[in-house]
């Protein structure tokens, strides 16, 4: 029991450091990008595809992933995954064109799919009772997207932004070696290889799939697509340089990360479906305010004419994307505490589908950030579009899951039927 012990917290740790790191990879578009669109003159929908271009691949690639994870085990998946971006990594500092920096973007991009791969890992060494905490303790490697604005700065400063490429491909190949030697693999982990492709894809038929999508697109797709628009909306629209935009951005990412092995504890004390419930809900409110622009109106007073100006300072804004990272990070954690109770034997797949989604999500909400931004010149309208999408995953819980309870409630107060444990909203 002891051995075992040692070798589900060696797993857990050794993923979430790699899975850092592969999210600080994930994630360096976020700094490197702003120097390229200088160098590019890229305009700003152009920007949004080049950070996004990693997370097509990242998104993508977890459902096969996470097939292979269940067939094959995560520890040599994880491994030959981290192995398989060393090299575009390093390539990056000689990219010279525009579609150079997509073609090799998409190919550092597997690196996201690295999610897919460890929590499922991960949750296989752990008992039902704690493996919403250890998935939550593994998910705080999107810590990685904080680590990476405050050091990739720093070397852009020092040795310009071909360094930061360079750092991080070393980075990788030391850490996949790491990995390595202080991991283990469980043959019971593994799926029979009775079960067929068709078998494991079965789950693509349950609503209850899609509806975990949907919620994952936005807590982690809304995640990711910030993390990487934060940076260069703090320069945009407070006029900060690089270093003080991507420090402030931090204060969105680092709880975006850290807190979701607190996510994982009130998803196993609280339930899945009361956590999500009221992240998506502090996220509206965060999100209304986020979406108001700047404005200066004036109006016709007895006195004369009165000008007022409204809109969030750099403080009020840092206050507000600090508190939307703390819903964000429980939110990511309470949805895979979803697929851990509903999914025990093929959380892999399930995990690959809806950490696709949520990939998908942080893809598409960049590129549409750029495109709003290009059409309207409204910078806010990025949250605007984040609002429409969070009443949408609200509405959708609410007539799929809270209100059949309320009903079923409502039913047996009546006296129609005796209640039972199933009407409890966890």
């Amino acid at each position: 029991m002891a051995t075992q012990n040692y070798k589900a917290w060696s797993v857990l740790i050794m993923s979430t450091v790699a899975f850092t790191v592969c999210f600080m990879v994930w994630m360096m578009f976020a700094v490197i990008g702003i120097p390229i669109k200088d160098n590019l003159g890229l305009n700003e929908t152009q920007f949004g595809i080049l950070v996004a271009t990693p997370v097509l691949t990242g998104s993508l690639i977890r459902l096969p992933l996470g097939i292979w994870t269940d067939k094959l085990g995560g520890r040599p998946v994880f491994f030959i995954l981290m192995l398989s971006t060393i090299l575009p990594i390093w390539m990056i500092s000689y990219a010279t064109e525009f579609w150079q920096f997509l073609v090799i973007g998409l190919f550092i991009g597997v690196a996201g799919g690295s999610f897919t791969v460890g929590i499922a890992y991960c949750a296989h060494w752990f008992d039902p009772d704690h493996q919403g905490l250890a998935m939550g303790i593994f998910g705080a490697g999107n810590t990685g997207a904080a680590i990476t604005k405050l050091v990739a700065p720093i070397i852009v400063v020092g040795y310009g932004w071909t360094m930061v490429p360079k750092v991080y491909a070393i980075l990788m190949l030391v850490t996949a070696l790491i990995f390595w030697f202080f991991t283990f693999s469980d043959p019971s982990h593994k799926v029979g290889k009775a079960v067929t492709l068709r078998e494991q894809l079965a789950t693509l038929k349950d609503p209850k799939v899609w509806r975990y999508s949907q919620y994952y697109s936005i807590v982690f797709g809304g995640y990711v697509a910030l993390a990487l628009w934060m940076t260069k909306y703090y320069v945009g629209e407070y006029g900060f340089d690089l270093k003080t935009a991507a420090f402030l951005a931090a204060a969105f990412s680092i709880p975006g990360g850290i807190l979701r092995a607190i996510g994982g504890y009130f998803s196993d004390k609280f339930g899945a479906h009361t956590v999500t419930w009221w992240v998506l809900w502090v996220a509206l409110v965060c999100l209304f305010f986020l979406s108001y622009p700047q404005t200066v109106f004036t109006i016709q007073t007895v006195n004369g004419p009165n000008t007022f100006s409204v809109g969030l300072n750099a403080t009020w804004f840092t206050l507000l994307m600090f508190t939307l990272g703390v819903a964000f990070a429980i939110g990511k954690a309470s949805v895979f505490k979803y697929i851990a109770d509903d999914y025990p034997h093929n959380m892999g797949v399930v995990a690959g589908i809806v950490g696709l989604a949520g990939g998908l999500g942080g893809f598409l909400m960049p590129i549409l950030f750029g495109v709003l931004l290009d059409l309207t010149g409204i910078r806010s309208s990025a949250f605007m579009l984040m609002f429409g999408v969070v009443w949408v995953s609200l509405m959708w819980m609410y007539f799929t899951e809270v209100r059949p309870v309320y009903a079923g409630l409502h039913t047996d107060q009546q006296g129609l039927r005796p209640p039972t444990q199933a009407h409890s909203l966890e």
